[in-house]
């Protein structure tokens, strides 16, 4: 286990950050009554509506099966509406959505920021931000070495 590469120190790091994020934010939320992922899926139908099912599972990190069963549950709640518009179904916020999106979007994102504005001066963000960027920009681009 010492053959660790850096690469793959730096990885487990961003995972364990990112799942210890995620649950802290999915226990934050909980005020809203709302999770982590649902809340993603929210924004991003505030920011592209109206999208259809596709557009959706494109933006966030949730699978076809699981945004397909969370839509439903949205729908019960009351927080999205599916319009069929001829061959196409495209997703909208309702009303309900758009009030706990304004309450919850500040705090989230306060909360979200102070993981890094407690630990990290302006200038580490930026130099951490464009890291990040470019090495997402590679990871989609990357093709999976044959079996």
């Amino acid at each position: 286990m010492r053959n660790n590469t850096l690469g793959s120190l730096i990885w487990l790091r961003l995972m364990r950050f990112t799942n210890q994020s995620n649950q802290m934010s999915n226990d934050f939320l909980k005020r809203f009554d709302l999770t982590t992922a649902q809340f993603d899926v929210l924004m991003q139908i505030s920011i592209y509506q109206p999208l259809t099912q596709m557009e959706l599972a494109e933006k966030v990190t949730v699978t076809q099966g699981g945004i397909s069963r969370m839509l439903v549950r949205l729908e019960n709640e009351g927080y999205i509406v599916r319009k069929q518009d001829w061959k196409t179904k495209t997703i909208s916020l309702t009303a309900k959505a758009v009030s706990i999106l304004e309450q919850a979007m500040p705090e989230q994102l306060a909360f979200q920021t102070s993981f890094f504005d407690d630990v990290l001066n302006e200038e580490e963000q930026t130099t951490l931000y464009t890291l990040m960027t470019r090495v997402h920009k590679h990871s989609q681009k990357k093709e999976l070495p044959p079996e």
